[in-house]
């Protein structure tokens, strides 16, 4: 068990790559599992992190040299290196010194150890290229805020200024209080009270260009509301609700916002009785392979949502013509990394 925890703990030191504040610890848990006098990280410029002496004299630049030159193990004891492969290309090198009686591994056994970094680098490569996707997603998100939604919204506080000064006063600063949230800088994540918060905005909004025949309900348990979420997930699929579900029906319309725990997950359901859509159009546009205009938003809460939380957490859509438009968010309450700023 002894060695199946040090395996475990040398891919959570290297969680931060081979330049992490852990690397040495990782150094020295290799070390400890091969029994070896000395162990050295490398990237493709140099050492990174070591642990141990090794002996004076040792050409460390020669030995990186000849395993980059080669891309194979090098074995010279009382040193032996082997290259770190992430997604098939040579990303730095594992070497190793003993110079005590038991000498330098096998190279089979130090391949392996340097198969298990290669991995432990792989999945910080993923972890790092999910939260590039994301932060893109979110920037083509803030950069999609709707022109269409901006004009009707400046236009029904226009609309209320001589009529009801009051409101038009409340509307303009709902209005504000929304683009300084959908353009803030706070992080990646948000609460869900936050979001809710910047939803009921929208929303409040929006029912006063309906001349109030959008009616709303809002229904959250108040332990889902310091979770953390995504920023930006509730309200595009509540817009798409509207402009996409209610804008088209006839006479009034309801849309809700709901949200509650089940077991470890965090479900939030956003439901219109608007003109619905086909199932195949709703599949299609979670695929990213829907018409532009009708799918921007959610298949970008969807892609998001998987690459934050895995594959198996997209956005769930129930909807058929004339029936409205079912959305419903599960995620985890509680997930490594998810957290607000």
């Amino acid at each position: 068990m002894g060695v199946l925890r040090e395996v475990r703990l040398i891919g959570a030191d290297l969680q931060e790559g081979l330049h992490g504040n852990r690397s040495v610890s990782a150094a020295r848990r290799i070390r400890r599992l091969l029994g070896v006098d000395a162990v050295v990280l490398a990237d493709l410029d140099g050492p990174v992190a070591r642990h141990g002496a090794l002996p004076a004299g040792t050409d460390l630049d020669a030995v990186l040299a000849q395993v980059y030159e080669h891309g194979t193990t090098f074995r010279k004891p009382p040193l032996c290196a082997a290259p770190l492969l992430v997604a098939d290309e040579l990303t730095g090198c594992l070497v190793v010194c003993s110079a005590s009686d038991g000498g330098v591994p096998e190279e089979r056994e130090l391949a392996e150890v340097a198969e298990l970094v290669s991995q432990a680098l792989d999945h910080t490569e993923l972890r790092s290229a999910r939260a590039r996707i994301a932060a893109a997603d979110l920037r083509t998100l803030r950069a999609q805020i709707s022109p269409h939604f901006m004009h009707n919204a400046l236009a029904a506080i226009a609309a209320h200024i001589r009529t009801d000064p009051g409101r038009a006063r409340r509307l303009l600063t709902d209005f504000a209080d929304y683009l300084r949230y959908s353009f803030s800088t706070v992080g990646d994540y948000v609460t869900v009270a936050a979001e809710l918060q910047a939803t009921q905005t929208y929303l409040e909004l929006q029912r006063a260009r309906f001349d109030d025949r959008m009616e709303i309900t809002v229904r959250m348990a108040p332990e889902i509301l310091p979770v953390a979420i995504p920023f930006l997930v509730v309200q595009p699929i509540v817009e798409n609700a509207v402009r996409h579900g209610l804008e088209k029906k006839a006479g009034p319309g309801h849309i809700s916002v709901s949200g509650f725990g089940e077991g470890p997950l965090c479900v939030i359901e956003i439901e219109d009785d608007g003109v619905g859509m086909e199932p195949e159009l709703a599949r299609a546009i979670l695929a990213g392979v829907g018409p532009p205009a009708r799918g921007v938003g959610l298949a970008n809460v969807d892609r998001r949502l998987r690459t934050v939380y895995g594959p198996e957490y997209g956005l769930v859509i129930e909807t058929a013509p004339g029936n409205g438009t079912k959305v419903t968010i599960r995620v985890p309450r509680f997930m490594r990394g998810v957290v607000t700023d």
